[in-house]
């Protein structure tokens, strides 16, 4: 499952660089929450209808760790990325960890949080 996990996580970056909203509903469990670096949560729909304003112009996770327990899975990276939000250009680089659990449907992706890294 480590490099199932890692696949999945590839995946996720990929639906997400390319504003892939199908793939993402799919990926996301339908309780699924982020919780960004000032605590804002948002849910599926939420995270899914962030596009309308947001898009990627690169997105690039490095230094991924996989952790396997009986039914979930915990990937940790370092994300840089570059976007726009509101015709605003953002560059980041963020501590990410996501939390991947098996449904009766296959693996889905229930929490992801970001926290900010200084110039890295």
């Amino acid at each position: 499952m480590i490099s199932d996990a890692h696949r999945l996580q590839q995946a996720f970056d990929e639906a997400e660089l390319h504003a892939d909203t199908d793939t993402l509903r799919a990926l996301l469990a339908d309780d699924f929450r982020s919780i960004g670096d000032q605590g804002h949560v948002l849910d599926k729909a939420q995270w899914i209808g962030k596009f309308a304003e947001f898009a990627y112009l690169s997105l690039d996770s490095s230094d991924v760790e996989v952790h396997r327990y009986e039914h979930a899975a915990i990937v940790r990276c370092v994300q840089r990325s570059r976007s726009t939000w509101r015709d605003q250009e953002m560059a980041l680089t963020v501590r990410v960890s996501q939390t991947w659990v098996e449904q009766p449907e296959g693996w889905q992706l229930a929490g992801i949080q970001f926290s900010t890294l200084g110039e890295a």
